[in-house]
């Protein structure tokens, strides 16, 4: 857990999340990273103590009832910064027939969390990369959506306070419009290269209002995103 002014955040897949799943202990060094303030606790202390939990994990280990029981979210504001991947997370055949957003689904798992989806279009090394203060010129921003308008708030003042604006892509069906995705046309490796080292590019708040605006929605749950978002 880490502790932003009067704000505890609960972080919960930081790092390797299976090694995560051993306990506390083995996040000694990446609690340590983080600051005096932070703290290696289990998963279960960290939803029950946190005001905000971010949910960090695999997309289809949410679903894991044992480790992650819906009740235990109840009420709370719910960071989710999850993206689904069908090689790594197996097919979700509502996903698949684009019946639902990822998003939409996890809503429907944690029925009492008060679901915020942000974090998902962004390498965690970014987050130090691109921080800057509120005013800098190259200050960049992230866009935080959720039909839940005062845990969107609190997301939102949390997304200002780590360097980043916080922009509301004001859309029905919350997440569909952002995705981390790369540019098209490379292999796997280049692909892995630009995700994983690349130290990505400054993005507005007035660009991503402008990419989101392009987006190009042809279902109920989704479309096409502007090649220029890669």
């Amino acid at each position: 857990m880490a502790t932003t002014k009067t704000t505890t955040i609960g972080i919960i897949g930081f790092g390797n999340s299976t090694r995560n799943s051993r306990g506390p202990a083995t996040l000694a060094d990446a609690a340590a990273a983080l600051g005096p303030l932070a703290t290696a606790v289990s998963v279960a202390d960290a939803i029950r103590n946190s005001d905000i939990v971010s949910l960090s994990i695999p997309f289809k280990t949410a679903f894991d009832d044992a480790a992650f029981p819906a009740d235990a979210f109840a009420g709370k504001i719910v960071v989710e910064t999850l993206n689904y991947y069908p090689e790594r997370d197996g097919r979700f055949p509502q996903l698949d027939a684009r019946e639902v957003t990822a998003s939409g689904l996890l809503q429907q798992r944690f029925k009492s969390a008060r679901l915020v989806k942000a974090f998902s279009n962004i390498y965690f090394k970014h987050l130090d990369n691109l921080a800057r203060p509120k005013g800098h010129p190259e200050r960049s921003a992230l866009p935080v959506a959720g039909d839940d308008a005062d845990a969107k708030a609190k997301v939102s003042a949390f997304v200002e306070d780590i360097g980043f604006d916080a922009v509301d892509p004001n859309t029905p069906v919350y997440s569909w419009p952002y995705f981390a995705t790369p540019p098209e046309g490379l292999s796997e490796e280049e692909k892995a290269k630009w995700f994983f080292e690349g130290h990505g590019r400054r993005v507005s708040a007035a660009d991503v209002r402008a990419l989101l605006g392009e987006a190009t929605k042809d279902s109920p749950v989704g479309g096409v995103l502007p090649k220029s978002f890669s």
